[in-house]
């Protein structure tokens, strides 16, 4: 038995716990904490939705989500003996009276010192009424602490920002609030700062001097699915960059805090959102691209077009592909772009990092007409784990001197396991009181303030929505975004498993 530090009791409440993403990610990252002993025996789950469900019917909802687990059947009785289930009026306050009750039980029950996470796993337009209704009721005024947990999108532009958090605010203190970001959550993301901070050979080149360029892409074979009412009101531009892509930049950008504390790390990631070079409505189409994915093959299945596809508006101007080059104003990046995509329906599922190291001063094998190709690291996300340290080392045959050699370590042959779950992790540092791999409000502003401008310059059309073919890596014109600095984009062909049998 793990001993009993670092395990919180918490009675955790998910509101919308009939919903996906509960079914999907909530339950088995719970589970995933109970099996490994991170949280106390003593817990509990109360489910909150609209559904006349008893706990039995929530219990096997719960049950069918885990299920594919190989532990024992005790283990899984006894873990879904901690979930209850709760129908619940979003709008009326009696509905919350009641929940009161029942939490308030579940603390005697399980010796719970009044701990709780409201976890809203719902649609946002309800986040500030919960939020107002939670503390109106009383359920946040208890002997322990309470935490309000957000999926996002936090809004759909600064305006609505701005009016949600001052909503939520009025319920909770900032430093209650966890707004979730899931790719904050992953392996790799985590390991950007032990990369630059923890590697004395990479802190003293991460500079415009040493770095030639950054290249940011995730791409998904997957078209919007069951999601195209959804997107409609999203798209590319507010599903991807706003939140996740631009976490990623400000975690490669940043400065080293003078401590890995959350606020230290918060305040060093504010600072590389306020030095994002501002553009120019007018000049947006010489920084940013965007497509819509037509017909085409994926993986060897013919694929219909976005404007095909269910909820979907017949003559959409929705983006699911965005390519852009962002410029960071401050005395480290000057000068480096850092260009990310992000696209629906493309080649392959993949979210890496490149970092190109700048060409060496002088190429002493001119005379051979060797090539000499950059330097790259690699830091692989999703869905392998790693890093890719590329460099060039003499051939073994007699014709040429110099060849790339890759030196890969994999993250996913560590125990023959794959790396925790994203939410199970934030999960945990939410029952901890850790904010750091989740979002501050400083944040969320900055960024939207920074895609409004984007988005608005769409919205005039002032620049093309593009098409490319699904299958594809996205439109031509993002090569010919990079192909204007002289720069191309690096294949994300599986470099990582390239280097291990399949």
């Amino acid at each position: 038995m793990k001993s009993t530090e670092n395990r919180p009791k918490a009675v955790i409440v998910i509101f919308g716990a009939t919903g996906d993403l509960a079914k999907r990610k909530l339950f088995i990252s719970i589970y995933r904490l109970f099996l490994s002993q991170k949280i106390d025996e003593d817990f509990a789950v109360v489910g909150v939705g609209r559904r006349p469900w008893s706990n039995h019917e929530f219990r096997e909802t719960v049950m069918k989500s885990i299920q594919s687990s190989d532990q024992s059947q005790n283990d899984i009785n006894s873990f879904l003996s901690h979930f209850y289930y709760h129908q619940f009026d979003v709008l009326k306050p009696s509905s919350y009276l009641e929940l009161g009750t029942l939490l308030t039980n579940m603390d005697e029950h399980y010796s719970i010192p009044g701990n709780r996470i409201f976890y809203l796993a719902m649609a946002p337009e309800f986040f500030g009424t919960i939020a107002k209704q939670l503390k109106e009721q009383g359920l946040t005024n208890t002997n322990g602490w309470s935490r309000l947990v957000i999926e996002k999108p936090f809004g759909h532009d600064l305006p609505s920002a701005i009016e949600l958090n001052k909503e939520i605010r009025e319920a909770f203190t900032e430093n209650q609030i966890y707004r979730i970001d899931h790719y904050l959550g992953k392996e790799m993301v985590q390991n950007i700062e032990v990369i630059r901070f923890a590697n004395a050979m990479f802190e003293p080149l991460w500079n415009n001097r040493f770095i030639s360029n950054i290249q940011i892409t995730s791409s998904e074979v997957l078209g919007v699915e069951d999601r195209g009412r959804y997107y409609e009101n999203s798209g590319a531009l507010k599903d991807m960059l706003q939140n996740h892509m631009l976490q990623i930049v400000s975690l490669l950008a940043m400065e080293p805090p003078i401590k890995l504390t959350t606020e230290e790390i918060r305040s060093e990631k504010v600072k590389v959102f306020k030095a994002l070079r501002k553009i120019d409505e007018n000049e947006i189409k010489n920084y940013f691209v965007r497509g819509q994915y037509i017909e085409g093959t994926v993986q060897g299945n013919q694929v219909p077009s976005y404007r095909d596809e269910d909820n979907v508006d017949p003559n959409s101007q929705t983006e699911t592909f965005v390519a852009g080059k962002l410029f960071i104003d401050n005395f480290r990046w000057a000068g480096v772009p850092f260009y990310i995509r992000t696209g629906k329906r493309m080649a392959l599922k993949s979210t890496k990092i490149i970092v190109q190291f700048s060409d060496i001063p002088m190429n002493l094998y001119y005379n051979t007409k060797e090539q000499m190709t950059p330097n790259l690291l690699i830091i692989h996300i999703q869905p392998d784990e790693g890093i890719t340290l590329q460099l060039n080392a003499k051939r073994s045959d007699a014709e040429s001197y110099t060849k790339p050699i890759q030196l890969t370590f994999n993250n996913n042959c560590v125990d023959c396991i794959n790396t925790p779950e994203a939410y199970e992790r934030l999960i945990y540092d939410c029952m901890l009181g850790d904010g750091t791999n989740f979002t501050h409000w400083d944040e969320v502003k900055y960024s939207w303030s920074f895609v409004d401008v984007i988005s608005q310059a769409w919205t005039n059309n002032l620049a093309p929505l593009t098409t490319y073919e699904s299958g594809s890596m996205g439109p031509k014109e993002s090569d010919s975004l990079l192909a204007t600095d002289g720069h191309n984009w690096w294949p994300v062909s599986d470099l990582l498993n390239d280097n291990k049998d399949r």
